[in-house]
């Protein structure tokens, strides 16, 4: 069991899987709201380690989907200060247990770092276009 730092878009029914697969795993989830969390580029970077820039972004978000943001084409720089201005464009969830920060939810890879429920329950970090029942109004 672990205790989970989970930042989620409230109301998106992905993050709504997430967690509810993380708590069936015996986890404790700590939920904030990732979209008002006063972020600064030293707080939010080691969320995303090694991975490529490209991989910082939420690829279902409306500006990327459009081609209006265009994430393989920022340095780290840019992007980061795009992130900030507009944090609906973060890859979520955001995720910390103990010192380690991770982003998005692929489930082999958070098994593997904490555990995680049955196959069949796992839920990817995709976000469906519906609301979470469980998120407040």
């Amino acid at each position: 069991m672990a205790e989970v730092i989970f930042w989620e878009k409230p109301g998106c029914v992905g993050n709504g899987r997430q967690k509810a697969a993380l708590r069936q795993a015996g986890h404790v989830l700590e939920v904030r709201d990732l979209l008002t969390a006063p972020w600064t580029a030293e707080t939010l970077r080691p969320f995303f380690g090694a991975r490529p820039v490209a991989q910082w972004f939420n690829a279902a978000a409306p500006r990327i989907r459009s081609g209006e943001v265009r994430p393989d084409a920022l340095s780290e720089a840019e992007a980061m200060a795009v992130l900030l201005a507009e944090p609906l464009l973060i890859r979520r969830p955001l995720m910390q247990v103990g010192a380690e920060q991770r982003a998005g939810f692929e489930p082999d890879a958070v098994d593997a770092w904490i555990g995680l429920a049955p196959e069949g329950l796992r839920p990817d970090d995709a976000c469906p276009r519906k609301v979470d029942p469980e998120a407040p109004a």
